[in-house]
């Protein structure tokens, strides 16, 4: 029987699971916290997906295209939004209730850069937990082997080059488990940032082990930074706290300190451009008002709406003594989601034959240089189903490795600074946030560079679990500053203001055909 490890417990680790168990394969999932740590329990948009009658198929390709700024992998986008929703029918069979109105329709919104409302939702802006909840059942009633609180090391790699298993540390005690494929899905990097939207365990542990390891990564340069992240004191501050793009969908405007709606000075479609291009409107009027954020007017959608379509959104900015409904909330940029990772081909495939990545730790090429709202989930779904049935199949036909051919050699080593002050995560978090942030240079980049290269020069042997993730940090932060460096112009999520003016652009538009029928999300299927 097949072996498959998985590393990783969000929708596209769970999801590999899930498939792969189906298939026959032997899965153990491991996670480096509790199961439902993740970052997808924390996805409030929804899942972008063709399902409605009205939707089309091309247009979803020619939005996430568009987005990606001429850099997406066609056939990927491809493969994502045809086989969408049959993976959103499979997570509704799982336990996933999206949100339905009262005639029993799929509710569907609005978010930025798509020209159809396709965005399903659950438990209003629940959609992730609703996900992880559905799937964690799924997996567990599978008796699939879950592993908590498994610190990924480094990936084992066999006399051949293959690899053949990982060594974690669980518990406190290091163990090798062999497999005849692992599976990284272990999320982003966003603890790069000094302000991130991700959970604390997004350290980019798989990233680095497949960098140590020697695979191949592509596209670390293009970072997403979320527009509106809620900056509030209060009773109950917190770490900056996410405001769905789905609440701007509904109709909230972007205001700075004067009341007026500045968005649009950027692009024709104001609060509901790209991701990148509101971010970087933010924060140019951030720095035109003295640092002070922005603020988000959502008043105009009333209480009622509020509390019941964002449930979630509205408990945290009340908690924070705020009251949305009456005034408008201060927001601002923040680290958002990895557009680039561990390279792959279609099914998950990496430069290294025995591994596989998928979901944010992967680099499918759907994304681009900016990612489409709501693309992440779906992502997960499709390609960790990919994945699996790739394993599957490997395992019964004892195939070659067709994954991508490795790349060109790393970059060339960085000078270490002289004047490089002491580590500390906190310090090396707000310079990623200073020189490889939102907006960038060569002198800032190069100054990032050095001071990295000379906190690993001066790195001791890590032993703790924090000591692993510093080290893993400063390796994908080289990674990022290599490509932030490589790339000179402008593009997508990737800006640089020594070469502002933006290359790439939209792609050119596609044949547009007619979408299938309503995709029915209620009968029985295969996976769950």
């Amino acid at each position: 029987m097949t072996r498959a490890l998985i590393v990783g417990s969000g929708i596209a680790g769970l999801f590999c699971a899930v498939h792969a168990a189906h298939r026959g394969v032997d899965v153990t999932l491991v996670t480096k916290g509790s199961a439902d740590q993740g970052s997808t329990r924390h996805a409030q948009g929804g899942i972008a997906g063709v399902v409605m009658p009205e939707d089309r198929l091309e247009d979803h390709v020619a939005d996430t295209l568009a987005a990606g700024a001429g850099l997406c992998d066609e056939d990927a986008v491809r493969v994502l939004v045809e086989e969408g929703p049959e993976r959103i029918g499979e997570l509704a069979r799982c336990g996933v209730e999206f949100d339905r109105d009262a005639s029993g329709r799929l509710q569907h919104g609005l978010e930025a850069a798509h020209s159809f409302p396709r965005i399903l939702h659950a438990g209003g802006d629940a959609t992730g937990l609703a996900i992880e909840t559905a799937l964690l059942r799924t997996a567990r009633r599978m008796g699939i082997r879950i592993v908590e609180h498994a610190f990924l090391l480094d990936l084992v790699i066999g006399r051949t080059g293959a690899v053949t298993g990982a060594r974690v540390r669980i518990d406190g005690r290091d163990a090798v488990l062999s497999a005849d494929a692992v599976v990284l899905a272990t999320g982003g990097a966003g603890m790069l940032y000094a302000r991130t939207t991700n959970p604390a365990v997004a350290t980019g542990d798989g990233i680095a082990a497949a960098l140590r390891a020697g695979a191949a990564v592509a596209d670390l340069e293009f970072v997403q930074f979320h527009p509106t992240v809620l900056i509030a004191d209060g009773p109950a501050p917190g770490d900056p706290f996410l405001i769905s793009e789905a609440v701007r969908g509904e109709g909230a405007v972007l205001i700075d300190d004067d009341g007026r709606r500045f968005a649009f000075d950027a692009h024709p479609d104001g609060e509901l451009a790209p991701r990148d291009v509101v971010a970087r409107a933010i924060a140019n009027r951030m720095a035109a008002q003295g640092g002070r954020p922005v603020r988000l007017d959502a008043t105009a959608l009333g209480a009622d709406l509020l509390r019941t379509r964002f449930p979630s959104v509205d408990a945290a900015v009340r908690a924070r003594g705020l009251d949305w409904a009456s005034e408008p909330i201060p927001v601002t940029p923040a680290a958002h989601y990895l557009m680039g990772g561990v390279r792959t081909d279609l099914e998950g495939r990496t430069t290294l034959r025995g591994l596989y990545a998928v979901g944010e730790t992967a680099r499918t090429g759907v994304h681009g240089a900016n990612r489409l709202a709501s693309n992440s989930l779906l992502e997960g779904a499709v390609f960790g189903a990919r994945a699996a049935i790739a394993i599957a199949e490997r395992g019964r036909r004892r195939s070659g490795w067709p994954g991508p051919e490795p790349t060109a050699a790393a970059a060339e080593p960085v000078a270490a600074a002289a004047d490089a002050p002491p580590f500390t995560r906190a310090a090396l978090r707000a310079l990623m946030w200073e020189h490889v942030g939102l907006v960038r240079d060569a002198a800032g980049v190069a100054r990032a560079g050095a001071v990295v290269a000379a906190w690993r020069r001066d790195a001791t042997t890590p032993r703790t679990v924090a000591e692993h993730e510093d080290a893993g940090m400063l390796l994908v932060a080289a990674a990022t500053i290599a490509a932030a460096s490589a790339r000179t112009r402008s593009v997508g999520a990737h800006f640089r203001s020594d070469e502002p003016r933006l290359s790439g652009g939209a792609h050119p538009p596609v044949e547009s055909r007619a979408a299938d029928p309503a995709y029915d999300l209620t009968p029985a299927g295969a996976a769950c």
